[in-house]
Parts: structure tokens; C-alpha cells; sequence
């Protein structure tokens, strides 16, 4: 029987792995450069402004000056050039898709105490349960049962959720699979949204095959981190901080960073990203594959609703999208459903790369109301679109973008240092815009109603053409091949990819 939550942080923490990348016992976050950054750029001047966005479009990481300069823009018109100019990026580096994807949330016992979190340790309103490997299984067919291929997988810190839990957990969802149209169909890739952990536990999640291991920082600005995080593990800074070097460490060369927008001001949140990319690459030669931002959204049984001076407007969001995507263009970028769907229709125009269908966040959240048990768990927080994944898909072929289910970087060995050399050239865009055309097709021959079969028939049609005219493709096998594994998956097979 799980025990009540205690603050029982320090037991969770090795302390010589939080030092051990330390330099002359400081990190990487100095704040005073941070601010002297931001001030010194203010009012920047316009050709110095479109010098930056030239080295972005040219997918080259900005340096820190470079950004607080992009942050710091006051004339509208240049807003507008940096929003196109993001735009361009993105489909230079990733082309014509979005990539999707749906949360699984396993646990919400937890033992820190974040004023902001629905799951937090102190909160009387939050129903704690923990998902057996049966659970997990029903919730992932269920999943299935409306075309995911990715999952990502997210839990509470606690020693009941621990490494040994996370893998067993993943092992049933890769074990998992349902008969579509008489064809067999699973999980194909799953990532990991969960606590910071030592090295050593962190080789146990790779060996049971983890993608993208993904650890928000919250804030950079440690006074605010210190206001919100009043106890348990996730109370030290540092631990959190260099989470994702001990990844490094432990073999995982797909991370993620992230940072949660509304607990200090945006601009400097901005550059504590950057400044993470920056160690990350400094280190290992490899910046971080994902980039997240999400919004502080209200959460049943948090404490902490805000300040208002921090609250990030839908203006400002869409300069912190366009900005980060400058700054950091070879990542990718997720915006979720905890977005109502106005603004995540436009940020998803302003570079983002993946994004989820179908999102439940409560613990149980994919199992049918009639199986449900009654002590399915709460939701960490309010989800503010709640398109379902044939609805957004339907919703992105009448924009013209192709949603891609692909998962061939990770068993083609393209992760790490290699996908990042074939981003930065933009290569990497070319072979996906190949696998996400047929993962929708298998997508829409498998799930969608006439309608939503001739809508992406013509779109895929549309990409072909983009493809024949791709002086990239000509004189390569890709296009031959792609159509015959285009054939191939009309006829009935399925998981083909490049």
C-alpha cells in the first residue's frame, strides 16, 4: 500500500551528481549577466535587428546579446518580420507537418509542495492514485483506438514512481497492442516527462527505450523557483537544473527543455532556455531536441494563482514562441493543449513542432466513464483545448500542414549529435517530410471517414509535387521509394519508413 506523501526530497537527491558539472561552484544561470543583457539591449536598432533574424534563417543558434536584442523590440513591423521569419524557419527545418502526440499521466503521488501544481504534496483537494501495469495497458489501448503512435509519459515525484516503475510502465505500453482493420497496432515511441533522477537510474529508463527525456526547469530566477517550490526534492535548484546533463551521462542524447511562463518575467525566462541550450551544447555538443512553454493554468487545489506583473499575455506569447524559435532553430518546439485553440492555432504558424490530440491529464483520464474506477486520480491542471486527434488533424489538412505520427529518427539512429547536424543543415526536414507522409496515410486509412480520406489524399498529393520539385530529391532513390512504400501502404502494410 502506497504510503502518504512526505517531504522526504534530500532522500531523492545525489548530491555529487547536482555538483559534479559545476564551474568554480557556480551554474550556468547568472542572473546579473541575464539582466545586464536584457537592459543593454534596449531600444535596438532595426538593421541590427534584421542582421539577428539573417543568422536565424541561416538556422545558427543566436548568442545571449543576440536574443535579449530580440526581446527587447518595440516597432511592430519588426514584430511582424520576426513572426514571418520563425514561420520560415520552421518549415526550412522541419517543413510542412506537426508532429503529435498524447500525455499519459501515471501517478500524481507526489512529495514536493509547488504552490502552482494540482498534483503538489500539501494539497487536501488533489485524489492520489498510482496506475497498475493493467491500468496503463487499457489506457493505452484506448489510445490506440484513435491512432497515436507517441506517447508521453508523466508522473509525480515519489519513490513509488521511481525508475523501476517508469520502466515497467514502458514496457507495458511497448507490449501493448490492439488489432486495426485486422492489422496489429501499438506504441511506437514513447518519451518521459518525470523527476530529475540520479545517473544510474536514468540508464534503467534508456534501457527500457526512452525517446526524449523531458525536465521543465519552471523558472530560471532562483528567488522566484525558492517562492514556489517550498519543499521536496524539486525544492533544490541545482538538481533540477543539471537534470539533463545527467542524461547526457547516462547514454539519453534526446532531452528537453522547458520553462513555466508566469512565475518571473518572460524576457528572462527567455534567455535562461538559452543559456540552457548553450551549456547543453558547450558540454556534449548537443542542445536540447525540444523546447516547451507552457502557460501557468489554473490548477484545482494550487495556492499559488500568480502575479499579475508575471502573467504572460497572448501577445507576449507569440513573441516568446517567434523568439525562441530564432534563437534555438534547429529544436523542437511543443505547444499543448493546455492552450485554448486560437492561440494554439497561431503560435502553431509561428514555428511549433509538435503538439497533442485527444489530451486527458488526469491519472485514468483515457479509460471509458463506464470502466472508470473511483479512485481514478486529479489533473495537475486545467487543459484549455480539448480537440480531440481526428478533430486537429481535420483542423490542420484545411491549413494545409500535414500531421506526422513518424518515429523513425529514433530507430534509424538519427538522435543526438547526428539529427542535430542534419537539422542545423536542414536535411533532417527532407526525410520527414517523407515519413510523415505515410504516417498520415496510414492514419487516414485507418481512422478517418471518407471526408477526412479525400481531404488528406489531396494534401498528400500536394506534398508529392512539393517533392518531385526538390532539387534535394532529384537524383536520390527517396522519391521512388516513398511511393513505393506509398503503394505498399495502400494495399495494407503498415510501419514503413526512411
Amino acid at each position: 500500500m502506497l504510503t502518504k506523501n512526505l517531504d522526504i526530497g534530500s532522500k531523492l537527491i545525489n548530491f555529487k551528481e547536482r555538483d559534479m558539472f559545476l564551474e568554480e561552484l557556480r551554474d550556468f544561470i547568472d542572473e546579473d549577466l541575464i539582466a545586464r543583457q536584457i537592459n543593454m539591449a534596449d531600444n535596438p536598432d532595426s538593421a541590427k535587428i534584421r542582421e539577428i533574424i539573417a543568422k536565424a534563417r541561416s538556422i545558427e543558434r543566436l548568442e545571449p546579446e543576440e536574443t535579449a536584442a530580440l526581446l527587447n523590440v518595440k516597432d511592430p513591423d519588426l514584430w511582424d518580420e520576426i513572426f514571418k521569419s520563425a514561420g520560415e524557419i520552421k518549415k526550412t527545418v522541419y517543413d510542412n507537418r506537426i508532429v503529435t502526440f498524447a500525455p499519459l499521466y501515471i501517478s500524481n503521488y507526489c512529495v514536493n509542495n509547488c504552490l502552482y501544481c494540482g498534483f503538489r504534496s500539501q494539497s487536501t483537494a488533489s485524489k492520489r492514485h498510482q496506475l497498475s501495469q493493467d491500468d496503463i495497458k487499457k489506457e493505452v489501448k484506448n489510445l490506440l483506438q484513435t491512432g497515436h503512435k507517441r506517447i508521453i509519459l508523466v508522473s509525480g515525484e515519489h519513490p513509488c514512481s521511481g525508475a523501476e516503475y517508469l520502466a515497467d510502465s514502458m514496457k507495458s505500453i511497448y507490449d501493448t497492442k490492439i488489432l486495426r482493420q485486422g492489422r496489429e497496432s501499438g506504441i511506437r515511441r514513447i518519451n518521459v516527462n518525470a523527476a530529475p533522477m540520479s545517473i544510474g537510474d536514468l540508464r534503467k529508463i534508456k534501457e527500457a527505450g526512452i525517446g526524449t527525456y523531458q525536465v521543465f526547469q519552471e523558472t530560471y530566477h532562483r528567488s522566484s523557483y525558492s517562492r514556489v517550490h517550498l519543499s521536496g526534492a524539486k525544492s533544490d535548484f541545482r538538481w533540477r537544473l543539471y537534470a539533463l546533463h545527467r542524461a547526457m551521462e547516462a547514454g539519453i542524447d534526446d532531452v528537453a527543455v522547458g520553462a513555466l511562463f508566469g512565475l518571473y518575467d518572460w524576457r528572462f525566462e527567455v534567455m535562461g532556455l538559452l543559456y540552457h541550450a548553450i551549456d547543453l551544447e558547450k558540454r556534449y555538443g548537443i542542445g536540447p531536441h525540444t523546447v516547451s512553454f507552457p502557460r501557468l493554468n489554473y490548477a484545482e487545489g494550487a495556492e499559488y494563482k500568480g502575479d499579475p506583473s508575471y502573467k504572460v499575455n497572448d501577445e507576449d506569447f507569440k513573441k516568446v514562441v517567434a523568439v525562441i524559435r530564432l534563437s534555438i532553430p534547429y529544436s523542437g518546439m511543443i505547444v499543448s493543449a493546455r492552450e485554448p485553440k486560437a492561440i494554439r492555432d497561431e503560435v502553431l504558424a509561428l514555428g511549433c513542432t509538435q503538439t497533442d490530440g485527444s489530451a486527458q491529464i488526469g491519472i485514468g483520464g483515457y479509460t471509458s466513464e463506464a470502466e472508470k474506477s473511483s479512485s481514478a486520480g486529479s489533473k495537475q491542471f486545467e487543459l484549455g483545448d480539448n480537440r480531440s486527434l481526428g478533430q486537429l488533424i481535420r483542423d490542420l489538412a484545411a491549413k494545409g500542414t500535414i500531421t506526422s505520427f513518424c518515429t523513425a529518427g529514433y530507430r534509424c539512429g538519427r538522435t543526438g549529435g547526428k539529427i542535430m547536424g542534419l537539422l542545423k543543415s536542414g536535411h533532417e526536414g527532407k526525410f520527414c517530410k517523407l515519413n510523415a507522409i505515410l504516417t498520415f496515410k496510414e492514419w487516414i486509412e485507418d481512422f478517418g471517414d471518407q471526408a477526412m480520406r479525400d481531404l488528406g489524399n489531396q494534401l498528400i498529393q500536394k506534398e508529392f509535387q512539393e517533392i518531385e520539385r526538390d532539387d534535394f530529391y532529384k537524383g536520390k532513390r527517396l522519391v521512388s521509394l516513398v511511393k513505393e512504400y506509398y503503394q505498399r501502404i495502400e494495399k495494407g502494410e503498415r510501419d514503413l519508413y526512411i
